[in-house]
């Protein structure tokens, strides 16, 4: 049921189901939309980093505080309050206030007179972001069956390397003819437009609307019960570790590929954007819709989620051999060839990713499931990868030259992608226990 002002209109009647079907994508394609322009705003930072550095005469492990904790120290702590409120109020509203927030931060980092003031304006971009993701896709969940959640959110996730391509392109050309303030300022602007579209146009869907416990059937609790209950459930808690570990490398190596291709390649920025750029918006978008199908498929197949979770797995798995041969390859081809390959396989484990966390909470839940994993990604990953990577460059880049910053890619990428595919193995393995125990007691 779609609740319309105060009016409700019964979704299973034959007058709506095609007007129903049809909106869905709609409304798919508009969070696909919000979700573009979070990456955007998000990924620009990393192409801009070099002439930012050069205009405020900042050291790595200052860029890396732009690129980390400036971001991540509010998105990551208000994300819980963020997500209680929207299991319990209207995730439209939340959905457009932070879009139109967040694209106003973004365009005031344009503004920004001293590095003080970038920090605080990289903190105003998380504020508003904190309050998009997980109503997102708790809304998807609400207008999409359980068969179809795969798949809606692997194209969810597809905005990820599109929004990278775009940040990427318009950082790296822009700043190249017009200068890193124009750059922001370009893509700050259009995210206010689009969060009216989304406060008029999106309805606020009946929660648990395909599942078997309905809207008002769903139990207040208070807001550390919530957390207690998800964190009691052994699948759920290796999901969030493995995420976790996951985003520790890519945020980590995300923000610092631009500057190692620069430094050690000797490419211009123009150069870089439009290499990675093609780069995380090809092998990404292509990694993120081919795992939407294959989790489509797992869900059809079985309705456990270890599919789902096995993916995760596998694909870290295969990334790791790249690894070295990215960031260690004097040839820059053939370097960027492996890192295409790199970027689709880790791609391949964001839709999954999501699935999950819905699967694995229930409808009364949505929300906070996405942001207890937003918080622990955000308040370490985010931080703590893009610190050690600028860490050892300051530290160990003056004895051992440019290579530096490749090797301390590598640490990070090795040691974090390897424990994220543990945790997502350790979740199949307890998928398939919960679910033998309860055949057993069936």
């Amino acid at each position: 049921m779609i609740d319309a002002g105060n009016h409700s209109v019964p979704l299973h009647t034959a007058r709506h189901k095609r007007t129903l079907s049809l909106y869905r994508w709609y409304v798919l394609a508009l969070l696909w939309a919000v979700a573009l322009l979070r990456f955007v705003d998000l990924q620009i930072l990393a192409v801009l980093l070099e002439p930012i550095k050069a205009e405020f005469h900042l050291s790595d492990t200052e860029l890396s505080l732009l690129g980390g904790l400036a971001f991540a120290l509010f998105y990551g702590t208000l994300g819980l309050p963020v997500a209680w409120l929207a299991d319990r109020y209207s995730r439209r509203n939340i959905i457009a206030f932070a879009v139109a927030l967040w694209s106003l931060m973004t365009a005031l980092c344009g503004q920004a007179g001293s590095f003080f003031w970038l920090f605080l304006a990289r903190m105003g971009v998380g504020i508003g972001e904190a309050g998009a993701y997980p109503p997102s896709t708790s809304l998807l969940a609400d207008y999409f069956r359980p068969q179809q959640r795969g798949l809606a959110c692997a194209i969810l996730a597809s905005a990820i390397p599109v929004g990278v391509f775009v940040g990427f392109m318009v950082g790296g050309v822009v700043a190249q003819h017009s200068g890193w303030r124009a750059a922001f300022g370009l893509v700050g602007l259009p995210g206010v437009v689009l969060g009216l579209l989304v406060f008029l146009s999106v309805r606020e869907p009946r929660r648990g609307s395909h599942d078997d416990t309905k809207s008002e059937d769903l139990p207040q609790e208070p807001f550390m019960t919530s957390v207690r209950i998800l964190w009691q459930n052994k699948p759920y808690r290796h999901v969030v570790m493995g995420a976790c570990l996951f985003t520790l490398g890519a945020a980590g190596s995300g923000v610092w590929i631009p500057s190692y291709f620069i430094r050690f390649h000797g490419l211009s920025s123009a150069e870089v954007g439009i290499w990675m750029a093609v780069l995380y918006g090809g092998g990404g978008l292509l990694g993120a819709l081919s795992s939407g199908w294959l989790a489509e498929r797992a869900g059809t197949v079985r309705k456990d989620g270890l599919g789902k979770s096995r993916l995760c797995c596998y694909s870290l798995i295969c990334c790791l051999p790249l690894l070295p041969l990215i960031f260690l390859n004097p040839d820059p081809r053939l370097a960027l060839g492996y890192l295409f390959l790199m970027t689709v396989l880790m791609h391949m484990n964001t839709g999954p990713v999501l699935a999950l966390l819905q699967q694995l909470a229930g409808c009364e839940r949505r929300a906070m499931a996405h942001a207890i994993s937003v918080l622990f990604s955000n308040l370490l990953a985010l931080p703590l990868g893009p610190m050690f990577v600028g860490l050892c460059s300051d530290h160990l880049g003056p004895r051992f030259g440019p290579g530096t910053l490749g090797w301390a890619i590598l640490a990070l990428l090795l040691g974090a992608w390897s424990c994220s595919a543990w945790h997502f193995h350790q979740a199949t393995r307890a998928q398939g226990s919960a679910a033998a125990a309860n055949r057993a007691i069936s």
